[in-house]
């Protein structure tokens, strides 16, 4: 699915990187400093490019995965009693 061809960081890394990112939305510079908390010095412009690169596919891959819901569906009729009516 998403090659690690010219990367130096493990994939989970940059795949943990691209989800939290996408998931939260968060400024890259805001995003670099949670990355460096968790020990992984990377510039934003790096981050930039991975979700670039890996979101298409992600988001790809997860719409390939979802179930389909049907396109008919019906309601059924309800009847609630208040105060006896």
């Amino acid at each position: 699915m998403i090659s690690r061809k010219g990367h130096q960081l493990p994939k989970d890394v940059i795949l943990f990187a691209v989800y939290f990112y996408v998931r939260y939305t968060v400024p890259y510079c805001d995003f670099e400093e949670t990355m460096a908390e968790r020990g992984v010095v990377v510039d934003h412009a790096t981050l930039n490019r991975w979700v670039v690169k890996c979101a298409s596919p992600i988001a790809t891959e997860a719409h390939r995965r979802k179930f389909s819901a049907s396109r008919s569906w019906r309601m059924d009729e309800t009847y609630v009693r208040v105060r006896g009516e």
